[in-house]
Formats: structure tokens, sequence, C-alpha cells
């Protein structure tokens, strides 16, 4: 899709500081971070969100964590602990309608929505 910014990123149109990467996934530092570690996690392929996901989808997701604590383990912040987040839709908090994983961490995130 064209006009979806992390499309454009996985497609190189875009910069960003890419943490890992794989066929067909994708991480990278969030633009506007909410901790001092703030990876987001994408599918290369355009899938909306998480309403989007088939059972044909299931190793995907499971390899997004996967990779979610990958990156975590990369950064420092696994033996301290991380959050990993998936908004879906607007009332969800869902910004961005590609589907993607928030991994923060760095600092304690109780107060961290």
């Amino acid at each position: 899709m064209d006009e979806c910014v992390f499309c454009r990123i996985a497609a190189k149109e875009i910069p960003a500081t890419v943490r890992r990467e794989e066929d067909d996934l994708l991480a990278f530092d969030d633009a506007h971070p909410k901790a001092p570690t703030h990876v987001l996690i994408i599918p290369k392929s355009h899938i909306a969100s998480t309403r989007e996901l088939g059972q044909g989808d299931a190793a995907l997701a499971g390899r997004m964590v996967l990779m979610a604590a990958e990156v975590a383990r990369d950064a420092g912040i696994a033996e301290r602990g991380y959050r990993i987040i998936v908004n879906c839709g607007a009332d969800g908090g869902q910004v961005v309608p590609h589907l993607h994983l928030h991994v923060l961490g760095g600092k304690p995130l109780s107060g961290v929505v």
C-alpha cells in the first residue's frame, strides 16, 4: 500500500533505525518513543491489524513475538523486563493501520500504557 508509512519503511523508501530484519519482518525504532527502548515490529507485507489475521498467519504472529524477545535481549532490557503492546483499531489506540508490536523497556513501565 503506497500510502502506508510502515509499508514505505519496509520498502526502504522512508529511513528508519533498523534493529532486526528477516525476509518478512522488520524491527525499527519508534519515531515517537514512550520509553528509552521503543521498537516497532512489523510484517513487511501489509496486514492492517490483528483483525485481519487468520489461521495461516499463526507462524508469522509467533515469529513477531519471538523477534520481540530478541529485540529485548539486543537492547539489554530482557533481564529487568519489558512490555509488548499490540493495539487494534482506533478505540484500541492503533494510529498506523499496519499490524505492529511495540517493544518498550529501559525504565519501570507501571504507569505507561
